[in-house]
């Protein structure tokens, strides 16, 4: 009996994904209060700080100074003896390095671990004719097809060659066109670009 509850699991699983590609229906979505489990534990060296993430820094036999800390709005955060630091579009490595550095000064031979336990500055936002728009807290990099199977797919009366994704980098406003028909043919994929931070796909 297990093994047909197995295979009933896996069949439904398969269709769940196919209709996410086809982007006829969102299989999984988040509201802006949840977490999804792949940001419990991250591990993406590649990836880069931002507001509201949550670090654990240990240093190695001081329990003192081990504690978990989150990026404060500012970009900033907190630790003793090292006083304020940078930390927002910084990776966890070059973090640490620059922490144990400055805990260098006090403690020989200091060994410090910086994790991050917790994705939450990676939100990105999709609007207009989709079934469900919203912003959305994402536990992982995503791209348009991504975040537009998220937001539940197009609506029928959508523009669906008019998608525009509208992001903002240091006060600079840069929009990038998306022609989803194309790509559902396999055509112009380079437009199913990798969203950043705050990023907001506008479907007309």
């Amino acid at each position: 009996m297990p093994s047909l509850v197995r295979i009933a699991y896996r069949i439904l699983f398969g269709l769940c994904v196919g209709l996410a590609v086809s982007n006829q229906v969102g299989c999984q979505w988040y509201d802006v209060h949840e977490v999804p489990p792949a940001a419990q534990n991250v591990d993406d060296p590649g990836y880069l700080l931002g507001p509201e993430d949550v670090l654990l820094i240990s240093v190695w036999k001081d329990e003192h100074l081990t504690r978990e800390v989150v990026v404060r709005p500012d970009g900033m955060i907190s630790f003793p003896l090292a006083g304020d630091m940078a930390a927002e579009g910084r990776t966890v490595e070059t973090l640490r390095a620059d922490l144990a550095k400055r805990l260098g000064k006090y403690i020989p031979n200091v060994n410090v671990t910086v994790a991050l336990t917790k994705m939450l500055s990676y939100k990105i936002y999709v609007m207009g004719r989709v079934n469900k728009p919203g912003e959305y807290l994402v536990g992982h990099y995503t791209d348009v097809l991504q975040a537009l199977s998220l937001a539940g797919g197009l609506t029928p009366f959508a523009a669906e060659n008019d998608i525009k994704i509208v992001r903002r980098t240091l006060g600079q406003q840069q929009t990038f066109p998306f022609r989803y028909g194309e790509v559902r043919k396999g055509a112009g994929l380079d437009q199913n670009i990798l969203l950043q931070r705050g990023d907001v796909v506008m479907v007309p």
